[in-house]
């Protein structure tokens, strides 16, 4: 059992570290000096033995058991191939064995990858004794798709390159794009021996609309892919990286520091690691001096060599790493190497819970107890299921069903500093944008990259079957209706759209209120006319001796005031917010208060018709229609309509109303008439009395002047009909509240009619002609037969 790595390119060598111990752990490492290499996987095997030294050193982890390791390079498939068979075979293996030999490594021992990515691995049927502490590229490619979606970048393109980590992994991306409503523009792939491929990808680059570009490939071909990208001046995109290269910030040179300005992507997690930065960097060649590639690396860290040559001076093997800078020595904090620590860990932990013993069985299985010279692959991977630990440095350790370890990234960004380095910072609150000069802009102005801008407020989306479903058209939504960006929705009937059309919001109320100039003029009117009714009364009443009060009935005079008074004050009841209760007053207060109004005038019409038509000389008619008579009438008359105003109250009363209908965008609050028959009967019964009044008082038009009421009477009740008989077209085409006035107005009208017409001339003489309020006046104007 062992530890896997990962490897571009071809190398040398199998084994180049080795420590004997009770257990061994073999591991590969792709340590090699190639110009496209760091010296990262020297970090990873150095990593290994400093985890191995740690584990030994603990008296609680595997106590009375030493662990041993064998590290081996095995850089490029062929050598990949045999180190891996000499890790488990031995140095004696041939060449005629390793096809054998390397399918019993994959199919009988047990593998775990501090790098291996691939979500295939994850697959129990193939690959079914493999393990790994670095997250699947599934969870990978799940936050890359998450994070676009976050900063809602809708409109991406991808570049890719050859090989299963690129091609899987940006096929599954679109897939699961797709899912979140995110578009691919195009995906292309990168070869690094086809010319006519990477002209395709920069053409492309230059002319299409997404600012957001994921480069999904290995670290190799993206060293490649940017060293190839910097004679060209591409600029305004936003770039984001997978983990394999995102933390590699010497990949931006001079010339690609423009291109990578403001990358983003996810990265294996920074890690504390106590003692391992002083260990590493305590390397010497003679710590190791059967290792062929520390001796490699030391001289190219130092520019110096082992070997007498007349270019470079000697190496001493004595230099101080910490006086140089690279990827080795950067030991501030760690990412990929907690992954080999924590693998090392894992077999640790399964090995410690395969020699438990209880009364001769292991505690975990039930199986019969193991001793150290009987541990089998096999045997760890029953236990290293069930392992769920946390190492000194807080790292928590487990597996699900797939082999699978917890996934955890960083987001990191890359910001250019004041001295032109590059910098990894992980994501808090800042974030340089690509193509911004280098400007710390926070989340607030995070960069578009959509196909097409959100429907505006009032529009619909809709797909456009020649494109991608984010290209879509907008259409304008029906009046009444808001949009969700997707669908046109009707506003519920009490609400209405806002201005941006994107929400519904409950339809403004109108009615005939107190607090609006049309409301107050008609109160004040209302109000005037009871004032100059009530000042009426007061003169007829300091008056009421005089001859000019008296010569008409005095008495209906001042039941007709109070009619008015009435009349005056329902015209109040049609003002304010409709209830039920101000509903029904309003039109019976109005329909009594008005037949009280008419039959006051009806019964002094009468008199006058009486007093002055009688042609029998010596004959009393009055006796017929005396004070009783006249007070009975009025009650009759008043009566039928307070009957009709009961069985309309009754049967179906008015009641307050909403109004959706006549406006869309408010609602009309009104009395709703119940029935509309009790309506017109109540102004059916109003009229037939007007026009009875007004026909007797036409034909008593040419009595003496002195009694000339009946052509005030004649004149008001004109003026009564005329009214009303405007007021029914203007009532049925009025909107809204003007309805309501129009009912006032014509209420305020035919009553100063009758109040104008009928009394002030009387008041003028009672006041300005005091000499023509005398009975010798009044008898000089009366015909004899009339005495």
């Amino acid at each position: 059992f062992g530890l896997a790595g990962s490897c571009e390119e071809s190398g040398t060598g199998y084994m180049e570290f080795s420590k004997e111990g009770d257990l061994m752990i073999g591991g590969i490492f792709s340590m090699t000096m190639d110009k496209l290499k760091t010296c990262m996987e020297l970090r990873f095997a150095r990593t290994m033995i400093f985890t191995v030294e740690e584990i030994n050193r603990d008296n609680t982890l595997l106590p009375g058991v030493s662990l041993g390791y064998r590290l081996y390079n095995g850089c490029g498939s062929e050598n990949l191939i045999r180190a891996a068979i000499e890790a488990v075979n031995g140095e004696d293996s041939r060449a005629m064995l390793c096809l054998l030999s390397f399918f019993f490594l994959f199919l009988f021992s047990l593998k775990v990858s501090h790098l291996s990515t691939c979500a295939c691995l994850s697959d129990k049927r193939q690959y079914p004794t493999f393990f790994r502490t670095v997250p699947s590229d599934r969870f990978q490619i799940t936050g890359l798709v998450q994070l676009m979606k976050y900063f809602d970048w809708r409109w991406v393109g991808i570049i890719y390159s050859t090989g299963l980590y690129s091609e899987e992994g940006t096929t599954e991306f679109v897939k699961d794009a797709g899912k979140e409503g995110i578009c691919v523009e195009y995906s292309l792939l990168y070869s690094k021996s086809n010319e006519k491929r990477f002209d395709t990808v920069i053409a492309t680059l230059r002319k299409s609309s997404a600012k957001v570009v994921l480069l999904f490939m290995s670290f190799y071909y993206v060293k490649i892919f940017l060293a190839k990208m910097e004679t060209y001046n591409i600029t305004g995109k936003q770039w984001v990286g997978t983990e394999s290269w995102i933390t590699q910030a010497h990949l931006a040179s001079v010339d690609t520091k423009h291109i990578l300005q403001g990358a983003m992507g996810f990265a294996l997690p920074q890690a504390s690691i106590p003692g391992l930065g002083d260990f590493l960097l305590s390397l010497k060649p003679s710590d190791e001096p059967q290792s062929d590639v520390v001796k490699a690396f030391w001289e190219k860290f130092f520019d110096c060599s082992f070997s007498p040559s007349n270019t470079s001076t000697m190496c001493t093997g004595t230099e101080d790493l910490r006086t140089v800078s690279n990827d080795y020595t950067d030991v501030e904090f760690f990412r990929a190497e907690n992954n080999v620590y924590k693998a090392v860990y894992l077999l640790a932990y399964a090995l410690h819970a395969l020699l438990q013993c209880q009364n001769d069985s292991n505690p975990t299985t039930g199986k019969p107890c193991v001793s150290k010279d009987e541990v089998q692959p096999k045997l760890v991977l029953e236990h290293i299921k069930y392992v769920n630990f946390t190492t000194v440095n807080g790292a928590k350790v487990s597996f699900d069903e797939n082999g699978d370890s917890i996934a955890q990234y960083d987001l990191v960004n890359w910001q250019m500093t004041d001295n032109g380095s590059v910098e990894i910072v992980n994501i808090d609150t800042k974030i340089v944008w690509g193509g911004n000069n280098n400007e710390v802009i926070s989340f607030n102005l995070v960069p578009r990259s959509v196909c097409r801008e959100p429907c505006p407020p009032g529009t619909r989306k809709a797909i456009n079957k020649n494109k991608p479903v984010c290209c879509f058209d907008c259409f304008e939504c029906p009046e009444g209706t808001i949009s969700n960006q997707t669908n046109c929705l009707i506003c519920p009937p009490e609400f209405w759209p806002n201005e941006k059309r994107d929400r519904c919001l409950p339809k403004p109320t109108e009615y005939l209120s107190y607090k609006e100039i049309m409301g107050a003029l008609l109160t004040g009117f209302g109000l005037v006319g009871v004032f100059l009714s009530l000042l009426i009364s007061v003169i007829f009443l300091t008056h009421k001796e005089t001859p000019i009060v008296r010569a008409n009935n005095s008495e209906l005079s001042f039941l007709l005031l109070l009619s008015l008074k009435l009349c005056f004050l329902c015209s109040l009841t049609f003002i304010g917010q409709p209830t039920e209760w101000s509903c029904m007053l309003r039109h019976t207060a109005f329909g009594i208060t008005f037949v009280l109004c008419i039959s006051c005038v009806l019964g002094k019409t009468i008199v006058v018709l009486m007093a002055f038509k009688a042609t029998l000389p010596g004959r009393n008619v009055m006796k017929w229609f005396g004070p009783a008579q006249q007070r009975l009438s009025v009650l009759t008359f008043t009566l039928i309509q307070v009957v009709i105003c009961i069985l309309w109250l009754t049967i179906n009363p008015p009641f307050p109303f909403k109004n959706m209908n006549h406006y869309k965008e408010k609602i009309i609050l009104e009395c709703a008439l119940g029935s509309p028959v009790g309506f017109w009967a109540v102004l059916g019964y109003i009229g037939l009395l007007a026009v009875l009044c007004f026909i007797l008082a036409f034909l008593a038009r040419k009595l003496p002047d002195s009694f000339n009421e009946a052509k005030l009477i004649t004149f008001s009740m004109l003026i009564f009909c005329a009214v009303w008989i405007t007021f029914i077209p203007a009532y049925v085409s009025s909107p809204g509240k003007f309805t309501v006035a129009v009912e006032i107005f014509a209420i305020l009208a035919s009553s100063f009619g009758l109040l104008v017409c009928i009394f002030v001339p009387k008041c003028y003489i009672i006041i300005f002609r005091p000499e023509q309020n005398s009975k010798k006046h009044l008898m000089g104007k009366i015909p004899p037969r009339t005495l």
